[in-house]
């Protein structure tokens, strides 16, 4: 797992931002918040995988412990699976020719295509009926053309977000950044997101919670969900 640390910097000017709080939400409104979780795909958690994240497999009980949570709430869960095809080759091409070979741009491809075994969702991972499926083609989900990720959620009537999944400081923070933007309400889990390193998943949480998210550990997300949906049963 990685060794979280949230700078001073960070705390104090969100703190500053926000009145001395914090924390943004006490309290979800369930029957319009999704899990949205990141590439939890074979191709980045299988060990050997084509961008094996190694902290990825640590992360999976707290991921499954907050599906499990907001599925008994009422809300909705959401993988996002990184999908790569020709399409993307030709709409993204300047990724795949300035940032790789020829050799690992067709690697992306055969590993990412629909359907591969890279493609496919970590076994371990928590799927149950009622969740959701989305293909996306970006880092980010929200980057228009990578995926249908905010139409599925507006048809829902969803406004805010909590984002697992890795990595980190790629597409989990991607997808975060452009989602509040968007106007969506977004807690970031400090221990159910994954990088290649403590550095690069640290500045990420200080990204966050500086700028973008609500940022809390698994453990109190779990209680917020619980909670909030004590509240709505007493109303």
């Amino acid at each position: 797992m990685h060794r979280i640390r949230i700078s001073p910097e960070a705390l104090a000017f969100a703190r500053r931002q926000r009145g001395g709080a914090l924390h943004m939400f006490d309290r979800l409104e369930l029957s319009r918040t999704a899990h949205v979780i990141v590439d939890m795909q074979n191709g980045f958690v299988e060990p050997g995988a084509p961008v094996e994240v190694p902290v990825a497999r640590e992360i999976v009980d707290n991921i499954n412990a907050i599906s499990r949570a907001v599925r008994q709430a009422g809300g909705t869960n959401v993988f996002l699976q990184m999908t790569l095809g020709e399409d993307s080759l030709q709409s993204w091409s300047n990724w795949f020719k300035y940032f790789h070979t020829a050799e690992s741009t067709a690697g992306f491809e055969a590993s990412f295509g629909h359907g591969r075994h890279h493609w496919r969702l970590w076994p371990a991972m928590d799927v149950q009926d009622g969740d959701l499926f989305v293909d996306k083609s970006r880092f980010g989900a929200f980057v228009p053309g990578a995926s249908r990720l905010h139409e599925v959620l507006q048809a829902r009537g969803i406004d805010t977000l909590i984002i697992t999944g890795t990595l980190s400081n790629c597409c989990c923070e991607s997808t975060a950044r452009d989602a509040m933007q968007m106007n969506y309400k977004l807690v970031f889990v400090s221990d159910a997101n994954a990088a290649l390193t403590d550095a690069a998943h640290n500045a990420t949480l200080d990204n966050m919670c500086m700028i973008f998210a609500d940022v809390r550990p698994t453990s109190e997300v779990v209680e917020l969900i619980a909670a909030s949906a004590v509240a709505e049963a007493a109303e």
